[in-house]
C-alpha cells in the first residue's frame, strides 16, 4: 500500500543505515578546506618520476661509498683520508715498524701462516682492533685489490704546520736544521729522508701540499719508526714558506748537481739551514731555486750523473752533522 511505512523494504533496520545519522560530523567542512598545492611529480609515492629519483638517490649513494673505499686505499701525497694497507708482507712490516693503526682486519677462513700469527700478535701487543670480517667486506674494502686476506686500517697523518718545526728547533737550543722537499713523489723517499733527518740531528721536513709524496704508511714504515719523533709539515707554498724561513734567519741551500759551491767547502753547514731537496728527475724548481742563497753540489767519482733524493740528503746531512760537531 503506497505510504506504508512499514512495509517490506521501505525503511532500514535501526543500525543498518550506512551514512551519517545526524549531522555530518564535520565531513562537508573538512571537504571544503584545500588539500594545498600538489607536490612535485617526484614526491609523489607510486609516481614513476618519484621511482626515478628514487634509482637516483641510491646510485648517488653508492658512488660515495665506492669513492670512500678508493679513498681509503692507498693514494701517494694524499695523506688527508685514511688508507688501507694490504698483503701479509706490508702489514706485517708496517706493524713491525710501529706504524699508527686503528684495526687489522682478517678475512674469515684465510689459511693463516706465520706472517698472520706474527701480525694478529703484534695488533694485540699494540692495542689494535682486529676484526674478522667475510672476505666480501675486505672485497670491499680493498676495492679489488689483492689483500690475501689481511688489511690494516691506518689514520690521516697529521701534519705540523711549518711554523712548528722553528719552534721545534728554539726548545732544541741547537741550530736549526730542516729539509724541504720539492716535487719528490715517491712516499719511500720520503720515508727515508725522514729517518735521515732524524739520525743526523734534524728538526723536521717540510713538504708541498701538492704534487709530492704524503705521510703514507709507505713512507712511515721506510722511516723504520722515526716518523713518530720527526714532525712533517706541510707547505701550502713552499716557495712562501722558504721565504718566511729566510726572514726568521734561516740560510735556504739548495741540492743541485750544478751547484754554486761543493759539499766539501760548504761553510753555512753549521748555520741555521734549510735543505731543500728536489726531484731525481727534474731537480730544483725554478722559483726554488731562485729563493736558495745557495745550491750545494756533491762531488761524485765516476760516471754517475746522479743521486737518489733520499740517498743525496742522507749524504749532506751526514756532512752538515760532522761539521756542526767540529763547530
Amino acid at each position: 500500500m503506497a505510504g506504508n511505512s512499514r512495509r517490506r523494504g521501505a525503511m532500514r533496520k535501526d543500525g543498518t543505515k550506512k551514512g551519517a545519522v545526524v549531522g555530518s560530523g564535520g565531513q562537508r567542512r573538512r571537504g571544503l578546506q584545500g588539500k594545498g598545492p600538489t607536490p612535485p611529480a617526484e614526491m609523489r609515492p607510486g609516481h614513476p618520476a618519484a621511482r626515478k629519483a628514487a634509482r637516483e638517490a641510491k646510485a648517488a649513494a653508492a658512488r660515495a661509498n665506492r669513492s670512500q673505499v678508493a679513498g681509503s686505499r692507498r693514494r701517494a701525497g694524499d695523506g688527508e683520508t685514511p688508507e688501507t694497507v694490504l698483503g701479509r708482507n706490508p702489514v706485517v712490516e708496517c706493524l713491525r715498524a710501529g706504524v699508527p693503526a686503528t684495526a687489522l682486519y682478517v678475512a674469515i677462513g684465510t689459511t693463516a701462516d706465520d706472517r698472520i700469527s706474527e701480525a694478529v700478535h703484534l695488533a694485540a701487543d699494540a692495542g689494535i682492533s682486529i676484526l674478522e670480517v667475510p672476505r666480501n667486506d675486505l672485497d670491499r674494502i680493498s676495492g679489488g685489490a689483492l689483500h690475501q686476506g689481511v688489511g690494516l686500517q691506518v689514520p690521516a697523518y697529521s701534519y705540523a704546520h711549518p711554523d712548528e718545526l722553528l719552534e721545534a728547533a728554539s726548545e732544541s737550543g741547537r741550530p736549526p736544521l730542516l729539509v724541504a722537499l720539492d716535487s719528490v713523489t715517491d712516499p719511500r723517499n720520503l720515508g727515508a729522508v725522514v729517518r735521515s733527518v732524524g739520525a743526523f740531528g734534524g728538526h723536521g721536513v717540510v713538504v708541498p701540499q701538492r704534487r709530492a709524496a704524503g705521510m703514507t704508511a709507505v713512507a712511515w714504515r721506510t722511516s723504520a719508526g722515526t716518523a713518530a719523533r720527526v714532525p712533517v709539515a706541510r707547505a701550502t707554498n713552499l716557495t712562501r714558506t722558504l721565504r718566511e724561513y729566510a726572514t726568521a734567519g734561516l740560510m735556504i741551500a739548495g741540492l743541485d748537481a750544478e751547484g754554486d759551491v761543493s759539499l766539501d767547502d760548504f761553510e753555512l753547514a753549521a748555520d741555521p739551514l734549510v735543505l731543500v731537496v728536489g726531484s731525481e728527475g727534474k731537480g730544483l724548481s725554478r722559483l726554488v731555486k731562485q729563493t736558495c742563497d745557495v745550491t750545494v753540489s756533491i762531488p761524485m767519482a765516476g760516471e754517475v750523473e746522479s743521486l737518489n733524493a733520499a740517498v743525496a740528503t742522507g749524504v749532506v746531512l751526514a756532512e752538515v752533522a760532522r761539521r756542526r760537531r767540529q763547530a
